[in-house]
């Protein structure tokens, strides 16, 4: 070996020994939409760095115009992330995107009768969805191959937003929320559905008061591996989290409240995730905006309080990297004011501490209206 090929052989080793050197990013996909009182109205899609140890951390690396009229709300991906679905508040459709090619494709699925479509769900086997019409009182059931409806569920209680599937008990649970052209007229129940046929089984109040309580249960997600099974209910306007428990005698749930938020002086919680060993449970509140870590390992029913780490006024969704290594919160909830903050918090998972604020969309008059980080990099965290 010759002395000049020495620092060409080290420089190698280095390059695949560290590979973060040659490449450090995070990319996030976020759907937006112009702030109120922004004079022009604008939707999209982008495409984000949001490593903090990246020369493009922050910056847009892809933008995808959507309609002004569409109100693109959340971004789902299927069960292997191959596809990621758009559902939209003004339009009686989704938006599909084909996660496999590059540039992306995106195609139109028409949902007759679905007003404001909310939530997106998927079959374990990933060959059907059930998506929630909070402004049509249903859930339409479709295709996942195909990706088209194929019939609707027609359900007992208005303004369907959280949606929870459970196939080892052919089971859906819905949560009864708010009516959408005002937040009013908040419901106090979720529903359980025989996934199978279609068939209302049973509906539960989520509430120790009073009727009607208002407590407007918005979003509900299974404990992933749960035996017996259970899933965990968040009460925006009740500031409470409940659990519905399956009883495999009656079959059907009991529902108990786990979690009073109002104890620790927060308000509005909102979504729920779960690490890999599924001994946390980690949940957003948006006023003043929070992301809370509980300890689930010894009993779900009460879970434990660990940390509450702040994010922004609106703290909404949350991705998760593959590696838990951070956690990005997406401060904005439905342009209302003084919760949409429009900022994006970064979180040291391992630290347990904010190390980053990303300010891309604000800085545009912009609210981010939902984030996930692309398939390369995204934890699904229980969803």
């Amino acid at each position: 070996m010759n002395r000049s090929s020495k620092p060409a052989l080290i420089f190698l080793a280095v390059i695949l020994l560290c590979p973060a050197l040659v490449q450090a990013e995070t990319l996030a996909m976020l759907n937006y939409e112009s702030k109120k009182g922004n004079p022009i109205r604008q939707e999209g899609i982008s495409v984000i760095d949001v490593d903090p140890n990246s020369s493009t951390y922050g910056q847009t690396l892809m933008d995808i115009p959507l309609p002004h009229n569409l109100v693109a709300h959340h971004i789902f991906y299927n069960r292997d992330a191959t596809k990621a679905y758009v559902t939209a508040l003004g339009k009686s459709e989704l938006r599909v995107i084909d996660m496999m090619r590059f540039p992306y494709r995106m195609k139109v699925v028409e949902v007759p009768g679905c007003r404001q479509g909310e939530d997106i769900i998927f079959s374990n086997d990933n060959k059907t969805w059930y998506l929630t019409c909070m402004g049509s009182q249903r859930v339409v059931v479709g295709d996942a191959i195909a990706d088209k409806p194929t019939r609707t569920i027609e359900l007992p209680k208005p303004y369907p937003h959280g949606i929870a599937v459970h196939d080892g008990i052919d089971r859906l649970l819905v949560t009864s929320t708010v009516r959408p052209s005002d937040l009013g007229d908040a419901g106090e129940t979720i529903t359980v559905i025989e996934a199978s046929s279609g068939k209302i089984l049973s509906t539960h109040k989520v509430s120790t008061k009073a009727s009607p309580s208002g407590e407007a249960p918005v979003e509900i997600l299974f404990k992933p591996g749960s035996n017996p099974p259970m899933a965990y209910i968040t009460n925006m306007y009740g500031s409470t989290l409940w659990t519905a428990t399956w009883d495999s005698a009656k079959k059907d749930f009991v529902v108990k409240i786990a979690v009073d938020f109002a104890e620790h002086n927060v308000g509005i919680p909102l979504e729920m995730y779960f690490n890999k060993a599924v001994d946390r449970l980690y949940v957003t509140t948006a006023k003043p905006g929070s992301l809370h870590v509980f300890d689930i390992s010894e009993n779900p029913q009460k879970p434990k309080l660990l940390e509450t780490l702040p994010a922004g006024a609106g703290a909404h969704h949350v991705a998760f990297t593959k590696d838990w290594s951070y956690a990005y919160v997406q401060n904005a909830l439905l342009n209302l004011p003084g919760l949409s903050e429009g900022s994006i918090t970064v979180i040291d998972l391992q630290k347990k501490t904010v190390v980053g604020n990303i300010d891309t969309f604000n800085a545009k008059g912009l609210n981010p209206n939902c984030m996930v980080l692309l398939p390369e990099w995204n934890n699904p965290a229980g969803h």
